[in-house]
């Protein structure tokens, strides 16, 4: 069944006002409403556009959503589909940011978002069990696990480089046959070279204009999302310890406290986290140049970070059936997990020792070097916060927005104590 464009608009509309909860939320909530409640894709369709994203930089949920609206109208339905994904919780962060701005430092609005940081701190957490659950599975993936974990937290190496590496690995060690799926249709070198050109030119224009008349500050930030959107594997929290080490100790364009309560705002929104860029990009503007350069800002990173997902999936899905029969990627893919894992673990630890100590230095050994908190400043008001969340979540299975709001409200009520 083809629906028409606007029943698909109606639907994708519903899709992205309720896609809270992060990608595997949302992921079943597309399933419920595209493969039982409507015929519109079959199971196996849905199950095989899905591994094509996980193979796939960016994030994969709202790149199911725009194969989806490819599959079902064309370029015009991906079109549909993967703007109305981003743009409910598009709109959110920038009402979000305004707030924050202008209220932020406000002592409650400070206890609020203890308990807002806290709660960030367990899911993280959560995140990292989940996937190692499903990425861990033998000796080898525990092994770069912990090689990306030590990459990055102790060698400090660039996420891109430890990305690659884990990929390459995987790619060269597998072993195993093709999968003997069909292949019917030859490929057209003139329809991929004609998508990657127009796609490319739409991403990167923008980005080289703001270059050439020296707009800084939106130029810096256009491309560094735009470095971003090549290297999201694994979802945004993968690539939060990326965009820690540049937008926090590389330019200085947020402080590490801001970046966290960017992640913890941006928990709260529909669609899908890596938003979370848009939200430093605008308060990066606000702090710079007021409300002007905030839009243009944000605009800037929801350009950077979300047109490329368009130019994977336009120039991918038509070849479904031929990727799904390389294993090798899914091999690469599988690499890229296991590092993914140890990536996680390290901002982990990360938000833990920057919410839960008011001091935390630099110490270095050589090629080595750790954070390392002063006990002495242990906020034992973050510790009960945070272990009250991971109760909530754990234990007693709360969703993530209700917790949230219940520990806002919790470090309200710890400030008044």
């Amino acid at each position: 069944m083809t629906p028409t464009l606007s029943e698909l608009v109606r639907v994708f509309c519903r899709i992205g006002l309720l896609s809270f909860g992060g990608p595997a939320a949302q992921i079943s909530l597309m399933h419920q409403e595209l493969v039982e409640r409507r015929p519109w894709l079959d199971e196996q369709t849905y199950l095989r556009a899905l591994s094509l994203c996980m193979l796939l930089p960016g994030p994969e949920a709202m790149q199911l959503a725009t194969y989806a609206g490819w599959r079902l109208r064309g370029v015009t339905g991906g079109l549909i589909a993967g703007g109305l994904f981003v743009l409910p919780g598009a709109v959110v962060i920038a009402v979000l940011v305004s707030l924050y701005a202008a209220f932020g430092t406000l002592p409650l609005v400070q206890a609020a978002f203890l308990g807002i940081k806290a709660t960030v701190i367990v899911i993280v957490l959560q995140a990292l069990r989940n996937l190692s659950r499903k990425a861990l599975t033998n000796v080898e993936h525990r092994v770069i696990a912990a090689l990306g974990f030590v990459s990055i937290f102790l060698l400090n190496l660039p996420f891109p480089l430890i990305i690659l590496a884990a990929a390459l690995w995987g790619y060269v060690t597998f072993k195993g046959a093709a999968a003997s799926i069909e292949v019917t249709q030859s490929p057209s070198l003139a329809r991929p070279i004609r998508t990657t050109a127009i796609w490319l030119c739409l991403w990167l224009g923008p980005l080289i204009v703001l270059s050439l008349t020296g707009q800084q500050l939106l130029s810096d930030l256009g491309w560094f999302f735009a470095r971003l959107a090549v290297v999201t594997f694994g979802g945004a929290y993968a690539v939060l310890a990326y965009m820690t080490q540049t937008v926090v100790d590389q330019y200085q364009w947020i402080s590490t406290d801001q970046m966290i309560d960017a992640l913890g705002l941006a928990e709260t929104t529909p669609g899908p986290l890596i938003l979370v860029t848009q939200f430093v990009a605008m308060l990066t503007g606000q702090m710079t140049g007021g409300v002007t350069l905030a839009l243009a800002a944000g605009a800037v990173a929801l350009w950077a970070t979300f047109v490329p997902c368009f130019l994977w999936i336009f120039l991918a899905a038509p070849y479904l059936d031929r990727l799904a029969a390389r294993p090798r990627l899914a091999a690469a893919l599988h690499g890229i997990t296991a590092a993914v894992v140890g990536v996680i673990l390290n901002l982990s630890v990360w938000f833990g020792l920057n919410v839960l100590f008011g001091s935390v230095s630099q110490k270095s050994w050589g090629p080595v070097t750790a954070p390392t908190p002063q006990i002495g400043t242990l906020d034992f008001t973050a510790l009960a916060l945070t272990i009250a969340a991971g109760i909530l979540i754990f234990r007693l299975k709360f969703g993530v927005a209700t917790v949230l709001g219940l520990m806002a409200t919790a470090g309200i009520a710890m400030h008044f104590i």
